[in-house]
This record gives C-alpha cells, structure tokens and sequence, in this order.
C-alpha cells in the first residue's frame, strides 16, 4: 500500500492494541489505526460497511496448529471448548464481511488444523452469504508468482512445510 490508504487493525482485546503500537512505530507505516472494539457489530465497524478492498479474519481459534511449540495446548483445549470458538469464529466472519465491498476480498485464517474451525467454517459462511465465492489460494499465489500448491484453501502443516499449522482461505465479494 506504499503508506497511502488506512490500514485498520480491530481488536476486542485491550493488550494488542497497545501492544502493536511499538511494532508499528518500527514499521515506519503512518496509515494503520489500531482500534479497540466492544464486540464485533461495535460502530467502529459499522461506519466502515462496504467500503473496504481487503479483510483479513485473524479468528481467535484453538491455536492446535502451534502444537509443536505450544504441546501444553492439547490439555487446554476439548470439544466444548472448540464448539464454543466455532460460535465466536462464524459470528466474527459474518460480521467482517460486511465490510466487505463488491469485489473485495476477505480472508479467513486461523493457526489450527481442525477443520471445524477451518473449512467448515468457511462452507458454512459461503452456504450463508451468496454475494461470496471462495477463490482458489492456488490461483491468488499464482497472481503473486509465489510457488506454492495448497489448493483451494491454504493450509501449512508442520510435516510437510515446517512450519506452524495455518490455514487460509479467500472469499471475494460478487456484485448481486
């Protein structure tokens, strides 16, 4: 973005974004406001539907994909406790999208592998909102000449990228 346009990063949290302030002073952008939200339909975000190009959903999720760092996680986290992050990631995608605009793009991503938090998920959001069509992350890496071959969605796994378990997937909005 070159430092023209905003650049907004949301949070429920108090800590990230008093956090991110040091890294962003680093970074030297001048085009990012970090905002504190109530909750995900606070009207920081409502004033902003349908205007933005790009929405990343950084969902709060089970972080099962960092298990390699994190192994403790696996006791910390059951199936009630995922089946109540997977009410929080759908309401938070719903509300994101909103701010989508025609033929901008929101991504979905989460640091797990588990595909109650992930693809079904998104399944769920697209069988909900018809004005979105997933997009290939094959073809939106291909667009930036990066070599990779995921498929229709993202997805990193420590065996076979080294790396953490991500997942990402890619949603554009279409005219009605």
């Amino acid at each position: 973005m070159a430092s023209s346009g905003r650049l907004y990063a949301f949070d429920v949290s108090e800590k990230r974004p008093a956090n991110f302030k040091p890294r962003l002073a680093r970074s030297g952008l001048s085009n990012v406001h970090p905002q504190l939200l109530a909750h995900e339909n606070d009207t920081k975000v409502k004033r902003l539907a349908g205007k933005a190009d790009r929405v990343l959903v950084d969902a709060p999720c089970s972080g099962l994909g960092t298990l390699r760092r994190n192994p403790d996680l696996k006791m910390r986290q059951s199936p009630e406790s995922v089946a109540e992050l997977n009410v929080k990631q759908a309401a938070i995608l719903a509300s994101a999208s909103r701010l989508v605009k025609n033929g901008g793009r929101l991504v979905y991503a989460t640091c797990s592998l588990l595909p109650q938090e992930n693809q079904q998920i998104v399944e769920a959001f697209l069988a909900e909102h018809p004005d979105f069509q997933r997009v290939p992350v094959d073809q939106v890496l291909a667009e930036q000449k990066i070599a990779l071959s995921t498929g229709d969605y993202l997805e990193l796994k420590p065996n076979l990228h080294n790396t953490d378990g991500f997942f990402a997937a890619v949603l554009v909005r279409t005219p009605a």
